[in-house]
């Protein structure tokens, strides 16, 4: 019984110091979101009005590159294949804007192949 006594003495002991520093915690974690708080307002005085259009721009790039990236890495063709095919579609795709480009030429000055 004795040692029973003791055992549940400690036990509620250590919950109570644990409470005790539960309490601690909470107080320091209320003074550090205070202090953040105040300091997000102090920047956001300084700076003015925020602008987030590099922040989207850049957000957005990145997600394209992450996507080009895993649709590489997921592709089931080799990465000689891919870069095979990204270069002939390049070529392609810079052989129609030269052809439309020159016949839109041609079409304003009046000239063919001159």
């Amino acid at each position: 019984m004795n040692k029973m006594n003791k055992f549940l003495k400690s036990v509620l002991k250590t919950a109570v110091y644990l409470l005790d520093q539960s309490d601690r915690v909470a107080d320091r974690v209320d003074e550090v979101s205070d202090r953040v708080s105040d300091l997000r307002h102090r920047a956001r005085d300084l700076y003015g009005h925020e602008d987030h259009t590099m922040r989207n721009i850049m957000t957005f790039a990145a997600g394209v590159g992450v996507g080009i990236g895993a649709g590489m890495l997921l592709a089931p063709t080799s990465g000689e294949d891919i870069r095979n095919s990204i270069g002939e579609k390049v070529h392609d795709i810079g052989d129609r804007v030269r052809t439309r480009f020159s016949s839109e030429a041609n079409r304003a000055t009046g000239t063919k192949g001159v």
